[in-house]
Order: C-alpha cells, then structure tokens, then sequence
C-alpha cells in the first residue's frame, strides 16, 4: 500500500512557478490579505495626514510607545517629543508629503513589518520602514515604529560620510 502511494506520488509534477505563487488572495489568504490593507491603510493615512498637516489624524496613526526615527541624528523621538516638535508646524498649516510607492509588508500574527519608498518634492527619493501593531479596542493596526530615511547612492557615500565627519555638531 506505501508503496503504491508513493508511486501516485512520485508521478505528480509541480505546476510551473506561475501558477504556484498567485500574488494577492490565493497566496495569503483572505484574512491575512484584509490584515495587510488594513496596515497598509494605516500608513496611508499617516502620510496623508501629515500632506494636509492633520495632526490629530496623524499621531491617531501611532501607539502610545511610538518611536519616529528622522533622518538626522537628533531625531529619536517617543511620541511626546515627536509631538512637541510637529504640532507647531502642522499648527501653521504645514505638513510634509512624502509620496510612498513600492511597499512591501510582512504580516505575522499581531506584527506587521514594512518598508517603503518614498518620493518627496524637496529630498527626492527617501525610504520609510518601522513595524506596526495590531492593538487596542476594535484591534486597529498601530505604527510601533517609523524609520524614515535618506537614500545615498554608493558612488557618493564617501562624500556624504565625508560631509558627516566634518560636521563639528556631532
């Protein structure tokens, strides 16, 4: 009997890769997929918010034990000091669009890992990536954890690292 059922077996063959790693709900499944817009709707609505200088939608996008990490040295922020620091500008009507676009999320359980480029007017080509988390009432997905970044190309490192070492601030 084993062995005519690896018989049976062995006479399958796989389909081509195509068809094997189909990109939306049959490889994920519907759950996991609702979960990863639903994190991605997070992020949107953090970045649409801070284009419009909504603080109160943008910070909505964070847990309370947040960190944004910008892109200078300085900007390590929990929450409270991220706030002190944005709300007087989005005060005044100012925001800062960043434009995101080829997204990659990674959904495990309650965790959503990401990373994203982004396109902005002043910085050109940035990238963004931190960890969200399902949490609270109605189990909405959080941002943990912004990391937004410079891109450098490698043949200009050494001037930036240059620029950076002879910086006195640091």
């Amino acid at each position: 009997m084993i062995a005519a059922l690896l018989a049976a077996l062995a006479l399958q063959t796989a389909p081509p890769l195509a068809a094997m790693v189909p990109l939306r709900d049959d490889r994920i499944g519907m759950a996991a997929q609702q979960g990863a817009d639903e994190a991605a709707a997070t992020l949107d609505r953090m970045h649409q918010a801070a284009a419009e200088a909504d603080g109160e939608t943008y910070f909505a996008q964070f847990s309370s034990d947040a960190r944004f990490i910008g892109t200078d040295a300085s900007e390590h922020w929990d929450i409270p000091a991220f706030k002190a620091y944005a709300e007087p500008i989005f005060a005044r009507g100012q925001g800062w669009t960043y434009r995101p676009y080829d997204r990659t999320l990674i959904i495990s359980g309650d965790f959503a890992w990401f990373d994203e480029k982004l396109d902005n007017d002043s910085y050109g080509a940035l990238r963004g990536s931190g960890l969200l988390r399902r949490t609270g009432p109605g189990n909405v997905w959080k941002i943990e954890q912004y990391v937004l970044s410079f891109t450098v190309p490698n043949d200009r490192a050494d001037a930036v690292v240059d620029a950076i070492k002879s910086d006195p601030a640091d």
